[in-house]
Order: C-alpha cells, then structure tokens, then sequence
C-alpha cells in the first residue's frame, strides 16, 4: 500500500511540529529527527519546510524522500568507502554495504522516479533519481574520497559541498595547467632518475610513486599570492625532500650534488658539523606564473620524523606575529607526512591538539600525507588501529580528503580547495594522497624480503609521469615529442650542474644563518658581561602597575596581599624574593621593546603558586596580565598556560625562537623531569641544532630542581643529562641561587650579540625561603656573577667546598649551626660555559685551603660531578666528592630517608673526610 501524501496526512503535522521544535532546541527532538533536520537543512534550501508545506514540487512518497535524503547524507558521511583511492588496485572497490539503496528504503525501481533533489547542490529542485544517485557517486566515490560530515560546523560543512558538489569533485584543469602538472611530474621522476644512475648506492628516499606530490605543493604555490598567502613553512621527513628542495624550492643543483661527491674540504668546515644532505633545511623567495612571489622554506628535520611538527608551528607563530599577519592569512604551515608516522607518533596529537589554542593557533595547517601503504617493513594492519592512517585529524574535526595518487589532476584540485578552506576558515586540513613506494625504504633495501605481494604490483606499474603523459598524448594536448623535449632540457640543466661541481675545486661548506631578523648576531660565545641592570625608577614604575586593576575587579585576598607585597618590597628597597625578581626581568623587557613568551602547563599561576602573572576575578573568573598594562608603547607580555604537553609544547617554543631573537621566549616544565617527554626535541634540536644546521636559539627551559623529600619523580631535571651534551658553547646550563642572577641572566640572554639556549635549574622551596633573596640594588647596579664567591676572610679559610643551587642554603644552615668559620662556601651558577677565569679568580683567594670538596645533592652519578671534577683538576683544584652514592633512581621514595639523608651529606661537606658517600638508609641496613 502506497505512503499517505505528507500534504493530506497527519505526518505532516509531525513533521511540522518537530521542525518548529528542532529549529527552537536541537535537542528537544530524538536523534533522529536531530539528524534528519541537520541533513536537509545543510542544503540550506528549505526542504523541511518543502516537507511540512506539502508543496507540489514535492513528491507526495514520504518513504521515497526520506530516503533520498538519507542516501545524501550517507554519500556524504560515507561514500570515502567506496571511492577508488589505491593506486595498487587497478578496479575500483565493489560498492559498499552502507551505500545500497535497499538501507534508505529504495530500490532500482525508484530510480526513475523524480524526487526533489535540491539537497544536493548543484541540482535545483526536480530530478530523477537514478540521475541524483550517479551525481553522488561521481562526487564522493571515484578518485577522491572526503572525510567532512563529522565537522560540527554547518557553515564549514555547507562551504565544502557547494564547492564539491555542483562539479562533482571533478577538476577542469586547462591545458596550461596540465602542462605545469606534467612539467613537475617529469622533473620529479627525472631527477630521482638522475640520482639512482649517478648516485648509485647512497641514500635518497626517493620519491618515486609518490610523484604527485610535487604537483600538488606547485598548485598550492601558485595558488598562494591571490589567496593572501606571503610565506609557507613547510615541515617534512625524508621522503621526497631533496626533490621538494630541487623542484619546489629551487635549491641549486650543484648544491645537492655537492653534497653527495662531499666535495669539502675540512679546514673550511667552520660552521659546525653539519648533517646528512636529506635533513637539511632551505629557503627561497619564489615566484609564480601570474607575477607574484611567495617565500618557501623547508624546516632541517631529524630522523625523528614527526618531531618537526610543532617546530614548524612555532616559526609560523613567530614570523605572523612580527609581520603583524593577525589575520593569519600570510603565513601558512604546511606539513608533509608518512602515513606510518602519522598515526604512529604522539607528537602528531599533540601537535593538533595545539591548533585551536589561544598561544599557539596559527590559522590552520595544510596536512599532505605521503602515503606509500607502508612503514619501512610494516604494512597497516600492523602500524594502527584505524581504517586510515589519517583518523587522528579527526579531534580537531579537520576535513580529509582521500585522493589518488595516480590522478594528479584529482591531488592539484583538491590541494587548491584545501588552501582555499584553509584561508576561508583558519583551520586545518588534511590530505592523505594514497601512493606507493617504488624501492625500499631507502634505495640499498629489499622490501620483496617481507613484502612480495604488494611489490609485484608496484613493479607490474607504469610510473604516474608515464600513465600521464599517454593521456595527455592520447588528448591531443601534447606531442609525444614535447613531453621528451621536458626531459632532454631538464637532463641538460643536471648535466652542467654536475660538470661544474666534478670539475671545480671542493667548494667551502656554507649553511644559511644569522641573516634576515638574524642581521648582526653571530654565534660566537664569549664570558665578557653584559649591562643589565635597570633603573629604579623603571623598578618603581613595574613595582606600581602590579596593583592596578580594572575599575570594579574582585581579588582574590591572597592574590591581593601578594602583589601589594611586590609593590612595597620594591618601592621600599625590602629584600626581594624569586617570583619578584622574576616580574622585575619581564616587565623591563618589554618596556625596552623585547616580547616576552612564557608558556607551559600551569605557567601563569606557576606550579608552586608563586608567579601569578594573571589575577582573576574571584566573580567571573576573567583573567588581567598587569604586566602587559605598563606601557601603550612596551612589547606584548604572553604566558600561556599550555595543553598537558611536553615535547609539542617544547617544540613549539623553541621554533618560535628561531625567528625571533630578539624575543625571550622560555619554556617551563611543570617539574624537571617532566621534560623527559620531551627528550627527543632536547636531543635534535636545543643541543644540536646550530651544530648540525647553523640554527642558532635563545630559547630558556626553566625547569624546578631540588631534593626535599617528593620522591624520585619532582626531585631531579637530571642536570647531567644537559651537562653531557655540553660542547662547543651550545648552551648554557645554569643553577641559580638569588633572585637577581635570575633576573640578569634572563635580561643578558637578549641583550648580547648572540644567542644560546639557557638551561636554568630552578628552585621550588628557595621560592619562598628567607635568606633566597636579592636587595634592590643587585637590579639596579648589579649584573650576572658565573660564580658567587663567599664573604668569610679568605685568610682563615682551610676548606672549600663548591656547590651549585639550593644546597647550598643547606650546607649554609649547617655552617653557622657548627660554627664552621673555617669552611668556605662558593657557588657555581652557571655550569656551561665553563667559567674558568672567573672561577680562577675566586679560588684564588683561598691559598691557605687544604680541602677542596665539591657537594652536591644528587647521587654520585647524577648532578654535576662528573661535568665539573676533570674541569676543576685541569686547574690544579685537588677536589673530592661529598653527597649520596650512586643509585639508579634519583631521589629516595621516604621523605624521613631523604631528611636523614640530606643531613648526613651537609655534614659530611662541613666537617668529614672525603671523599664521603652518604648511603641511603635502605641500603645500609
């Protein structure tokens, strides 16, 4: 029996009455009318209301147009599962269970039927459904699959399928643009050619089958200037990058060759040591066909994959803020991944994660997957849980777009849509570009060895510049002798740059830097002191705007008391306590023109409650930055309290600092060790960096230090671990003890002519203890000391003990509790660069010493002995050890261990023989 017509039925008046009731409150109805509702109204044409009016238009089956408008939705939500995406499967997949008709009460009967398919844009009222149903299949389910029904967003939602629907997801690319597709197909195949016969047997990851790549980065360059963009920073691993930095980059020929003959010579390597030709970075300004010009510049990268995720951010950050691009349309980011690494890396989830957060948003992402289908040996179903390696982009509701890569007219339209959505919404967006891998995963390795069915299929396949090149041939766009005319100029331009580099002299190894915002730094290290200190009439005008708030703000009482506090110890020349110290170093940056970026997990209160750079209403919560009120003219103060992130975070930061020098840009852990999540950026990039790509970075890690008690979680930021990487003055590593060799340390770090990264192991108890404190004019006459010398007459002197950080109050108590007037007390503030002239000079003094002990908290093979004991007898200090023995784990679980402990170690540094281990009660007994 046939439906009821909606028109002369009581389902129209249901239909109504839950229309009117969605339309008040989505969530007054059930989800199914939820969804219903939601799908026709994406089309944003009034079907509903068409249902509820029983408008002729309409047909009268109210079983066929629900139905029709189910199978929309699902084309939409699900038709990426029937879209032929695998280059590796020459049919398209069979049609999907969720797709048949008989799911949305239709059949092939129904197919001549007329329906009102204005759901569907593109089509405007009336059509017969067989019609609609090809339309839906053309646009979701041939070489491009989309992933967008799960964004929240109507209007996102809505912009997507009005661009995809009405051309069917179809490109119409001109002959000029097949052309430039082709051109940049061949000159990718050829170049990997080139290198696998000239080359033989070194390392490339090659790009080939994955040549589409290089068309789709093009479009996106040629699309840039007329869609705002001024500047891509792009951020990839190894495959396919010395063809992006040859093809895309324009990196010169003889460059890349030169690096692969090594032709240097030793004695001109004076820039550091360098890294493998494939890590390296590049940048170029490069110009489009229509006249325009965008600057291209590709990341150096480890071998830690991924890990380059949040560096890219963090430039793109930094360079959008000093362009004042507040639109976030003229810098854009754009990261390529494999597709094992993209689900298989963490950083790639912390790295989204940072997308739509206040500190780190940068206007959205341009994701490119390169996926080959494999990682190294493994294949998917061993590499991840999901059905795409691209399911994690999901979270932050980016728009996927599947395509394959054997259609390079496909991949170019859908990265140009991609950059459009990307610039219309600020958001990112994901492309997974499904491919293969000709060779190995580098061109020594067999991958027949665990992987024979899939590399039967690659080697059974014509490559992609071939199969496009019969079809433009086939066409009639070009002639068969055109496309070897591409391949005979190119193989011309690789021949002279190889001539040139076999026939010249080894050419010096020259790596970029110190150029740009750079201008006038150099990466030389010296100890010369630096002025830093402030007048007190900016100490005064800092100590004043810390209690002014807006007109009717309620403080918290705590909070209040605390910064009237600040105010009156400044104004009133009162000794000043560590987070007073720390207000007086930002606020006189930013009064002299520098930004100052804090962030990290709990960064604007601090871990210890000690900071409180933001007060916030105790009514409704709003947050107030006094220090970002002290000047119409000063430079942004921005701390950030960031996601539960170490190594994104980090990473973040620190490739903020790489394009902003002349910012203090400083990370903190929640506790030192906490950043061991975040070893491999500590690793790669903050140690190595300016060795390896002649990057220098200012950036500061502060990271909370010292042994009382908490266990061996919050005790130790494993200060040996920064000190064994220590050579060739990349960083410094600090371990204050006042107030004020903060406040100078954190001032010179942009006030000298170069930059390093500073390690500072800071204090948690030393934040409030009384003798941790710094007078007023420490800041404003003083400046940095590497080494605190004691006050006791040197003349009595006959042992000294050296130390470094809140021990020393430790061994300080314990003096004047023994009445050790014989023992002096000498404090190594900064551990790298080695302070030898300073330290020279304040030894120096104690000529009547006989015992010289070195006293640390940390056990025997943790903290600083082993950095500081060959350094100190290379200067004929006969030194011994004193503090715990060594132990695998840092810091004893008991706090009534840790006390007994630490006592038995103060003692033994004032009074015993040493060298003297203090055993762990545990152990002994």
């Amino acid at each position: 029996m046939a439906a009821p017509s909606i028109a002369d039925s009581y389902n129209r008046d249901l239909i109504e009455d839950a229309y009117e009731k969605w339309q008040r409150s989505p969530d007054s109805v059930e989800p199914s009318w939820q969804a219903f509702f939601a799908g026709v109204e994406f089309a944003g044409n009034g079907i509903a209301q068409k249902f509820a009016s029983g408008e002729p238009s309409v047909t009268g089956d109210l079983r066929l147009q629900t139905g029709v408008t189910r199978l929309v939705m699902w084309y939409r939500q699900a038709g990426h599962l029937q879209a032929h995406i695998d280059p590796l499967q020459p049919d398209p997949p069979a049609p999907h269970p969720h797709l048949r008709l008989e799911n949305f009460g239709l059949s092939d009967a129904d197919l001549d039927k007329t329906v009102d398919g204005s759901m569907y844009f593109g089509i405007n009222g009336p059509v017969r459904l067989g019609d609609l149903f090809d339309a839906l299949r053309e646009t979701y389910c041939r070489n491009i699959g989309v992933e967008y029904v799960h964004i929240d967003d109507l209007d996102k939602r809505k912009w997507l399928a009005r661009k995809m629907e009405p051309t069917r997801n179809r490109p119409t690319p001109d002959l000029r643009q097949k052309l430039r597709i082709l051109m940049t197909l061949h000159w990718a195949a050829y170049f990997e050619n080139y290198l696998h016969t000239k080359f033989v047997g070194q390392k490339r990851f090659s790009l080939e089958g994955a040549e589409t790549l290089l068309p789709m980065l093009d479009a996106i360059v040629e699309k840039g200037p007329s869609s705002g963009v001024q500047e891509i920073v792009i951020g990839m691993a190894h495959r396919g990058r010395l063809n992006v930095l040859v093809n895309t980059l324009h990196k010169p020929f003889a460059q890349i060759f030169n690096e692969f003959e090594d032709l240097y010579l030793p004695e001109t390597t004076k820039d550091g040591d360098g890294d493998v030709k494939y890590h390296m970075g590049f940048s170029e300004d490069v110009r489009t066909t229509d006249g325009g010009s965008v600057h291209l510049s590709i990341s150096p990268n480890p071998s830690h994959l991924e890990i380059i995720n949040p560096v890219v951010e963090g430039r793109v950050r930094a360079k959008q803020r000093i362009h004042g691009d507040v639109e976030r349309t003229r810098g854009v980011p754009l990261l390529i991944h494999g597709d094992a690494a993209f689900a298989g890396q963490g950083v790639v989830a912390e790295t989204l994660n940072l997308a739509n957060l206040t500190g780190y948003r940068t206007g959205g992402t341009l994701h490119i997957v390169i996926n080959n289908q494999i990682g190294f040996t493994t294949p998917p179903r061993d590499s991840r849980s999901t059905q795409y390696c691209t399911d994690l982009a999901k979270f932050i509701q980016a728009p996927i777009f599947h395509v394959n890569g054997d259609d390079p007219e496909a991949a170019v339209y859908v990265a140009q849509l991609a950059l459009e959505f990307r610039q219309q919404f600020k958001s990112d967006v994901v492309i997974d570009m499904v491919c293969y891998r000709k060779y190995g995963h580098n061109e020594g390795d067999e991958p027949s060895f665990t992987n024979p069915v899939m590399y039967r299929q690659i080697k059974a396949k014509s490559p992609v510049p071939v199969v496009y090149t019969q079809k433009l041939i086939a066409d009639g766009a070009i002639k068969p002798e055109e496309a070897d005319a591409i391949d005979a100029e190119f193989r011309r331009q690789l021949d002279d740059a190889l001539k040139g580099v076999k026939s010249g002299p080894p050419k010096p190894k020259k790596m970029a830097g110190f150029t740009g915002s750079w201008g006038g730094l150099t990466k030389e290290y010296t100890h010369t002191p630096v002025d830093t200190h402030i007048s007190a009439a900016v100490a005064d005008r800092i100590a004043d705007q810390l209690t002014v708030v807006p007109e009717g703000f309620h403080w918290h009482p705590t909070v209040k008391k605390l910064a009237e506090k600040r105010r009156d110890d400044i104004r009133e020349r009162k000794p000043l306590d560590w987070g007073t110290g720390e207000v007086l170093a930002f606020g006189s940056l930013v009064l002299d023109g520098h930004l100052v970026r804090l962030s990290g997990q709990d960064s604007r209160r601090g871990t210890f409650s000690h900071r409180h750079s933001y007060y916030f209403d105790s009514e409704d919560g709003k947050g107030y930055c006094p220090l970002d009120r002290l000047d119409p003219g000063q430079a942004p103060f921005d701390v950030f309290d960031s996601s539960l992130s170490e190594a994104a975070v980090l990473g973040f930061e620190y490739g903020y600092s790489l394009d902003d020098p002349n910012a203090l840009v400083m990370w903190e852990a929640q506790f030192g060790d906490f950043a061991n999540g975040a070893q491999v950026v500590i690793d790669q990039f903050i140690t190595s960096g300016e060795s390896k790509w002649n990057r220098a970075s200012g950036l500061v890690m502060l990271l909370p230090h010292g042994y009382e008690g908490q266990g061996p979680e919050h005790s130790s930021a494993r200060l040996e671990r920064f000190l064994q990487s220590c050579a060739e003055d990349n960083m410094q590593v600090c371990n204050f003890t006042t107030p004020a060799q903060l406040f100078h340390a954190l001032r010179r770090q942009v006030k000298r002519t170069f930059r390093k990264p500073l390690i500072v192991v800071t204090p948690k108890s030393l934040l409030r203890h009384p003798l941790a404190v710094s007078p007023v004019s420490e800041f404003t006459e003083g400046r940095f000391n590497e080494v605190l010398d004691d006050t006791v007459p040197a003349d009595g002197v006959r042992r000294v003990v050296l130390c470094s950080g809140k021990v020393y109050y430790d061994l300080l108590a314990k003096r004047t509790e023994l009445k050790r007037n014989d023992v002096a007390l000498v404090r190594l503030e900064q551990f790298y660069p080695w302070p030898e002239e300073q330290l020279k000079a304040v030894l120096g003094r104690y000529r009547r010493a006989t015992e010289w002990v070195w006293a640390q908290e940390e056990s025997h093979n943790m903290g600083g002995w082993f950095f500081v004991e060959p350094r100190l007898r290379a200067a004929g200090v006969n030194v011994q050890f004193v503090g715990r023995d060594p132990s695998a784990s840092p810091a004893a679980g008991s706090h009534h261990v840790h006390k007994h402990e630490q006592e038995e170690l103060v003692t033994a540094a004032l009074s015993k023989p040493a060298p003297y281990f203090v055993a762990a009660a545990q152990k002994k007994a």
